[in-house]
């Protein structure tokens, strides 16, 4: 099992994650495995960042955006990143 104190001592800000996925579900997407993984990762980043668990920042780096991208981006898909409190839009847009 990889974890944070590994990556720390390897000198890496990143972990690996890997999961099973059907074949016949990759097959279906009609997409690459790189294409998928960053659609996985920009998911995932916009569903961190929608529940409040992720800022705009950690989340735009998850997807590989920059910070001002991912925002318009999520204000596209709807994600309502503009009902932060005073303190919490400081924090996002410092």
């Amino acid at each position: 099992m990889f974890n944070l104190k590994q990556a720390q001592t390897l000198g890496t800000d990143t972990m690996p994650i890997s999961f099973e996925l059907p074949a016949d579900v990759f097959l279906s997407t009609s997409v690459s495995m790189d294409q998928l993984v960053q659609e996985m990762r920009e998911t995932l980043a916009f569903k961190l960042f929608s529940e409040g668990r992720l800022s705009g920042g950690k989340a735009a780096k998850l997807a590989g955006m920059s910070r001002i991208a991912f925002l318009l981006r999520a204000g596209q898909l709807q994600i309502d990143w503009l009902s932060y409190n005073p303190v919490e839009m400081r924090r996002e847009l410092a």
